[in-house]
């Protein structure tokens, strides 16, 4: 078995950085939007005794725009689900022929998802959601983008993800300073 992490993933060039960037800036203004729109709602239902009517529906539509676009990041770090029993058990060379086949399953289905996404979003553009009476097929493009976007993730990290070298996520923790740490087991 070889560590997951033996050697670090290449470096990103300008554009990639560019296009994680922009993934994650507005992944984070769709979950910004989202909060703000939940707290107002739960804040007008118990100090105005009212409702804010279309907040939970576009909250709902934001959380599928976040996971689909969220989906090529995860891929990014390694946090999708994956058995690795059978690739582990496997020498170099088969390890690395399964990780090309898994990855070009994974292209075939974005692809597909992508077209057939395309297609039942133009199929529903004339319906209208209950609520706000929005275009449906707005909600249903979350798919075939974020098949897209996946595809474009997949595409940069290509050599890595066949190496399984995955990018370390950002820790959002504050570090701790050396002397208030203590060793496991003791303190």
């Amino acid at each position: 078995m070889e560590p997951s992490h033996a050697e670090p993933p290449r470096p990103p060039g300008a554009f990639e950085r560019a296009y994680v960037a922009a993934n994650r800036v507005l992944i984070v203004a769709m979950m910004a939007s989202m909060v703000a729109l939940v707290f107002a709602n739960v804040v007008a239902r118990y100090f105005l005794n009212t409702s804010i009517v279309w907040a939970e529906e576009l909250s709902q539509y934001l959380m599928v725009w976040i996971a689909f676009l969220g989906a090529g990041l995860a891929l990014r770090e390694g946090r999708h689900v994956s058995v690795d029993l059978l690739q582990d058990a496997l020498g170099p060379a088969a390890r690395r022929a399964l990780r090309w086949l898994i990855a070009l399953v994974l292209l075939a289905f974005m692809a597909t998802l992508v077209v057939l996404g395309f297609r039942f979003a133009e199929f529903a553009w004339d319906l209208e959601t209950p609520v706000t009476q929005a275009r449906l097929g707005l909600v249903y493009l979350a798919v075939p983008i974020g098949a897209l976007v996946f595809v474009v993730h997949l595409l940069f990290i290509w050599r890595d993800y066949i190496a399984k070298r995955f990018e370390e996520p950002e820790n959002l923790e504050p570090p701790v300073p050396a002397d208030l740490a203590t060793p496991a087991g003791k303190g």
